[in-house]
């Protein structure tokens, strides 16, 4: 008996199929959002955290206006709307903003890649709110994850544990060291796979599973 974590595709024992809106929750065993903060198993509600009610009002607007205030003095060629998209678990935090066309995605995520602007915001933030109980995370490809200490993509494991599954399967493409998906990656309880595409994960999974 295994389970598998991953961005693109989720398996269970019996088939595979792309993560659809409207057959996720019933097909998977446990479906989890916001790293597990949100969790679903055999298609009914689990439980809920909130980065609100765990923070307090007080730290949560001392990041928000920090954030917004560093963002403003940042010079991009595009900057949209969204800089922060208020999450159950978490802060989503966008130089760019997330109202961005996938043409100017890609074109900050490449000027990330050479400028580290996203490194550089997160070593800032980690100086500012040293010793807060915060974890700033890289995550996709144009923004940052702010959360409390513990709620990383590892929080989903604590919850799956007591069913007693043999082998845990990880499929991230940030498991590089800041990147939102290294601490599952690299836990002990989980098999971690590094993969750059949803086809680089099916491929891995047919490989794994159904030859």
């Amino acid at each position: 008996m295994y389970q598998v974590f991953g961005h693109s595709f989720s398996f269970n024992a019996k088939s595979y199929m792309p993560l659809s809106k409207t057959t996720l929750i019933e097909k998977y065993d446990y479906v989890f959002s916001e790293n597990g903060l949100v969790a679903y198993k055999d298609g009914k509600f689990l439980s809920k955290q909130s980065i609100q009610g765990h923070l307090g009002e007080d730290i949560l607007q001392d990041v928000i206006n920090y954030c917004l205030s560093y963002i403003a003095k940042i010079k991009l060629p595009k900057k949209r709307g969204t800089f922060i998209e208020f999450r159950n678990g978490m802060l989503n935090v966008s130089p760019i903003g997330r109202n961005c066309s996938q043409e100017e995605r890609l074109e900050f995520y490449e000027l990330d890649k050479k400028e580290h602007i996203r490194e550089k915001f997160v070593a800032d933030l980690q100086r500012e709110f040293a010793g807060k109980g915060l974890t700033f995370s890289i995550g996709g490809q144009i923004s940052i994850d702010v959360f409390p200490d513990g709620w990383d993509k590892r929080y989903c494991l604590g919850i799956v544990a007591k069913d007693g599954y043999k082998t845990i399967y990880f499929f991230g493409d940030k498991t590089m060291p800041g990147g939102n998906d290294y601490e599952i990656f690299t836990d002990s309880r989980t098999e971690g796979h590094s993969v750059t595409s949803p086809e680089d994960t099916r491929r891995i999974c047919e490989e794994l599973f159904f030859k």
